[in-house]
């Protein structure tokens, strides 16, 4: 018998231990998870050009929390930025609350965690700073002015003329003109006018019926001599 009360006490012993070292590994993994302040943070940040107050909670439980934020004037709230609600995760959650923050501007955010009835978290993470550079705005790229047809150089198409449309007749001064221009230099080819007047020039001149004239008259005179001559030599042979 008291060999048995030996190994019983023994077992008990060796059960007592493994369930204080389980309970501390219990509490051990319980605190790790716990949510806690230290898993907040906060930052003032730009977000394309405008400002923002971003909050990380990186509580890898999953506690609800609210987290609000007050912009601060000599360590008093001056006026609420906003309020919201993260849950948080092991990589980190996080809320942006959009603040047009001054450089230098203090903020103050406040973390309140609670799950059921119990509240792991209720107070300020540290006061947040603004950067000494304020957000730069945005340029918005502005589309380039399109080239008008007459800024490439190239001349507007003249409006085509119907082919119905009769073409006006020249006007009489134009027809001199064009007459004019039209008309053919001088060449080696002799106008007949031109031809008449070397004919005048080469004997058919003001002269020319007196002298023909004056022929006809010694024709008719040479041709009476004749006559009477051959009379005169017929009669002498009769006698």
């Amino acid at each position: 018998m008291s060999h048995n009360r030996r190994t019983a006490a023994r077992s008990a012993r060796i059960l007592g231990v493994s369930a204080a070292s389980a309970a501390l590994a219990l509490s051990a993994a319980g605190s790790a998870l716990a949510c806690s302040l230290a898993d907040f943070s906060a930052a003032a940040l730009c977000d394309g050009g405008k400002g923002v107050i971003t909050v990380t909670d990186k509580d890898a439980s999953g506690v609800p929390a609210v987290v609000t934020v007050y912009l601060e004037n000599n360590g008093s709230d001056l006026r609420q930025v906003g309020e919201q609600t993260v849950i948080g995760t092991k990589g980190g959650a996080q809320v942006q609350f959009a603040e047009e923050w001054k450089p230098g501007a203090v903020y103050r955010v406040h973390v309140t965690a609670t799950r059921g009835n119990k509240t792991f978290v209720n107070d300020d993470v540290p006061l947040l700073t603004a950067p000494a550079k304020a957000c730069a705005a945005e340029q918005t790229a502005k589309p380039s002015p399109s080239t008008s047809p007459s800024a490439t150089g190239k001349p507007s198409p003249s409006p085509s003329t119907p082919s119905g449309t009769a073409t006006p007749a020249p006007s009489d001064a134009t027809a001199t003109a064009s007459g004019s221009a039209a008309a053919p230099a001088p060449g080696n080819d002799v106008s007949p006018a031109a031809q008449e007047s070397n004919l005048a020039e080469t004997g058919a001149d003001s002269n020319t019926p007196v002298i023909a004239g004056i022929a006809a008259a010694l024709v008719v005179v040479g041709g009476a001599a004749v006559f009477f001559g051959m009379r005169r030599r017929g009669a002498g042979n009769r006698h």
